[in-house]
């Protein structure tokens, strides 16, 4: 694996459905209200298909490092409540997979991550900081998880 190239395996566990949760998960423009930690701008460039493929979105995302970055992604494949996979560019390149299970009242979801850090600052100093880099990935996806947590408690309270 080259120097700027990273693979992140996330997973979270959440006490809901497959159903909620994709549909959470699958409207990228509600980042920034409930994944605010990280989600700094979102926005909708192309709405894609009836099922979503072809939704292409621009970002503005950052971690606990002083960074931000600026990327796009694009469905290439939704399996509506199951998961979704996207390919993303900009400060860096690579493909990422969710993937959603029903496991009696709980939803193990995972996340499955390979990009190649092409922002120049990332690129230069990935051989030196790519532990800062990984831990700064694992900050910003554990705040995804409690986020998530949030947003479906928000969810069933509005229902109640």
């Amino acid at each position: 694996m080259a120097g700027n190239d990273y693979h992140f395996i996330t997973h979270w566990r959440v006490q809901s459905t497959v159903e909620e949760v994709y549909d959470i998960l699958s409207n990228p423009t509600e980042l920034p209200r409930w994944w605010q930690d990280v989600y700094l701008n979102v926005k909708e460039m192309t709405p894609g298909n009836a099922n979503g493929v072809g939704k292409q979105v621009r970002l503005l995302t950052k971690g606990y490092l002083p960074y931000r970055l600026k990327w796009e992604f694009r469905v290439t494949e939704t399996r509506k409540p199951y998961g979704l996979s996207i390919k993303a560019w900009g400060d860096f390149d690579g493909v990422g997979v969710w993937n959603f299970q029903q496991e009696n009242d709980w939803v193990s979801i995972t996340y499955n991550w390979k990009i190649r850090a092409d922002k120049p600052l990332l690129r230069r100093l990935s051989f030196l900081l790519k532990p800062a880099f990984s831990v700064n990935h694992r900050w910003a996806m554990a705040k995804g998880e409690k986020s998530l947590r949030q947003e479906i408690a928000r969810r069933k309270a509005l229902t109640a």
